[in-house]
């Protein structure tokens, strides 16, 4: 169901009846499409089989692939109107979207990896197909410097300074950090380098580190598909994605000892307290520790 059913009669219905304004329908129009074209890939044929579970799963894969808070509200809002439209319509039995829960407009925080688990994702990269040795090298430079799903899209070779072991990486608003790597990433993308990506360039592919089949940068969703594929034959349960590996990253640089603001500047935050939701899952540890250890924690009252 690549084309949702009544798409071009709901933005009429918007444009002459809700008077929307042009940006905002072909907006709506954008959502739905997008929509369309995951429910196709889900193999979803019609729109009485569109669930809520659906929806709820399809809204997390747009924060997974780093979509700014303010578009998912407006998808929402378009998916809402949409099959409420459909339902009146007669094109829908039902509206999926009733037990469609809004999305918060708090931080959306996925669950962190542990130790264990990273490792076990690594492990699991068969590295003697085609792709493997990408794929390592591109999970990771992931873990190993917290960037962004975009920021690794977006990372080229003249950014790795090689004999520093470091790496400069451009974040929001084309802002500047230089980052460690470690040896292990950069061991990986320079094993990448001399069996794999020559086989993924093309004559016309720039200097972007990691590649697809065609020579051309992945894309969000691209690097979110493979991290999904890696994440289910390692056998990890939890809802991971890119952005997992960045807040692992930071979490586990807590757990270690580093400060803040250290953390802070290898994350790319203006505001430390930003930062500072990271630090959560630090202080569920370090209770955990106190439970564990501390002699008076279960002492009851004489």
């Amino acid at each position: 169901m690549e084309n949702l059913p009544l798409l071009n009669e709901f933005i009429a219905y918007l444009k002459l009846e809700r008077t929307l304004a042009d940006n905002t329908t072909e907006s709506y129009r954008f959502d739905l499409t997008r929509l369309g074209s995951y429910l196709h890939q889900q193999g979803i044929g019609e729109l009485n089989q569109v669930t809520a579970d659906h929806l709820s799963t399809y809204i997390r894969a747009l924060y997974d692939v780093g979509l700014a808070a303010t578009s998912i509200r407006r998808t929402v809002s378009a998916l809402r109107g949409y099959f409420a439209f459909a339902a009146a319509e007669g094109a829908a039995a039902v509206d999926p979207t009733e037990l469609l829960e809004s999305p918060r407009s708090t931080r959306y925080l996925p669950a962190v990896l542990t130790i264990e688990e990273i490792e076990k994702i690594l492990a699991a990269i068969d590295i003697k197909k085609r792709g493997g040795v990408r794929d390592r090298a591109m999970l990771e430079t992931l873990y190993a410097t917290g960037m962004r799903v975009s920021e690794l899209a977006a990372f080229s070779q003249e950014h790795i300074l090689w004999e520093e072991g470091l790496v400069r990486i451009f974040g929001k608003g084309s802002k500047e950090r230089i980052v460690p790597i470690g040896e292990v990433a950069l061991d990986w993308i320079k094993q990448y380098y001399e069996t794999e990506r020559p086989f993924f360039a093309r004559a016309d592919s720039d200097s972007t580190v990691f590649l697809n089949v065609r020579g051309k940068p992945l894309t969000r969703m691209g690097i979110w598909k493979i991290i999904h594929y890696h994440v289910k034959t390692a056998g990890i349960r939890k809802h991971v994605s890119p952005h997992t590996f960045r807040h692992s990253f930071a979490t586990h640089l807590l757990e270690g000892g580093a400060d803040l603001r250290t953390v802070q500047e290898m994350l790319g935050h203006a505001n430390i307290v930003t930062t500072e939701i990271y630090t959560h899952v630090d202080r569920e540890y370090l209770k955990e520790v106190h439970r564990s250890f501390h002699p008076r924690f279960q002492k009851k009252p004489d």
